[in-house]
């Protein structure tokens, strides 16, 4: 699927942009061009040691900010799929720096669209999270208005044969920023701090999420947001499976946090479609033929109503589940 392909990922240095490295490479060995697009020449120059020029021919690296559309534009030319990484994600972070958010995740997103539309990229996916569903933080809100952006950006393209989607998942285990690795780092102390023993969040792996992007652009027909059938875990259950004998200690919820995540409101329930492992939302007025869609994916409509919440899904990690998975991907004596 990505033989002979050039792929651009921006914020490529990041877990996700790693992980889609490291898949690309061992999955398509013949790819034309990976340009890794992000604005930390540390994390390029460590990237560079695993990647190197000399043993990766193909990969390339670009110092480069999605704030910046010229940039974006000159490192775009002869690149088939963008895949979109870049963002500022730290909720308490963007609320205490809202415009500088603002510029990374509303407006690198425009940037990016406008530097696809003017090259001759095929496919961009663009990645989102739950926390842009229902949002009640900066963060959330700016990554809703991206989701957008990108959706809309279907309905401009013209003739040109080029198509975006989005791809929503929730907390990706043991990422950069995520609960594991701070618990793990906290375990020592022999106490490790809740936020609200009754939380819950989804629950997705490195693998899973490139998995989805994947899945994407294999079978995007420009529009949809992809949302996984993912379990949900209780941030109670994270700490017992890091620790068993730390005392867990409630410390209330952050800024702009939520008890519980969701990743379709019921008022997405009259767009979305389940196509088996995947749901999707559609835009209202697709630039596809829905008839067309439902019969290549044999996707269902869902019930009218119908929610994704983290709090209420049928899906659940034990405490064994999660020990076991964070052995798989976290080193525990870290």
């Amino acid at each position: 699927m990505l033989d002979n392909k050039a792929i651009l990922i921006t914020g490529g240095t990041g877990s996700l942009g790693k992980q889609l490295t490291k898949t690309i490479f061992k999955k398509w060995p013949n790819v034309k061009r990976l340009v890794i697009y992000s604005r930390d020449e540390q994390k390029q120059f460590l990237m560079a040691q695993e990647y190197s020029n000399a043993d990766y021919p193909a990969i390339r690296y670009f110092i480069g900010d999605v704030r910046d559309r010229d940039r974006l534009i000159r490192a775009m030319e002869g690149i088939d799929i963008v895949i979109h990484a870049a963002a500022m994600k730290h909720v308490h972070i963007a609320e205490y720096n809202p415009t500088e958010a603002v510029k990374t995740n509303v407006d690198g997103a425009q940037n990016v669209i406008d530097a696809c539309l003017q090259t001759g990229v095929n496919d961009v996916v663009a990645l989102s999270t739950d926390k842009a569903c229902a949002p009640i933080n900066l963060y959330g809100a700016a990554k809703l208005v991206s989701d957008k952006l990108f959706i809309a950006a279907n309905n401009i393209k013209g003739s040109r044969d080029l198509r975006f989607s989005v791809v929503r998942y929730g907390n990706v285990m043991g990422s950069n920023g995520s609960v594991i690795p701070f618990f793990m780092k906290k375990k020592s102390e022999g106490v490790l701090p809740i936020t609200d023993k009754s939380m819950t969040r989804f629950n997705i792996s490195l693998d899973g999420g490139v998995d989805m992007v994947l899945h994407a652009l294999k079978h995007s027909m420009g529009g949809e947001i992809f949302v996984p059938k993912i379990p949900s875990y209780r941030i109670t259950d994270v700490a017992t499976a890091v620790d068993p004998d730390c005392e867990q200690i409630e410390v209330g919820i952050r800024p702009g946090e939520k008890l519980h995540e969701e990743m379709i409101t019921s008022s997405d329930s009259f767009f979305t479609y389940d196509l088996g492992n995947y749901y999707a939302i559609l835009p209202s007025v697709p630039a596809f033929n829905l008839d067309e869609f439902i019969e290549r994916f044999n996707a269902k409509k869902v019930p009218q109503g119908f929610s994704y919440n983290s709090g209420t899904n049928e899906q659940w990690e034990t405490v064994e589940s999660m020990r076991k998975l964070i052995e798989e991907h976290v080193d525990l004596n870290g």
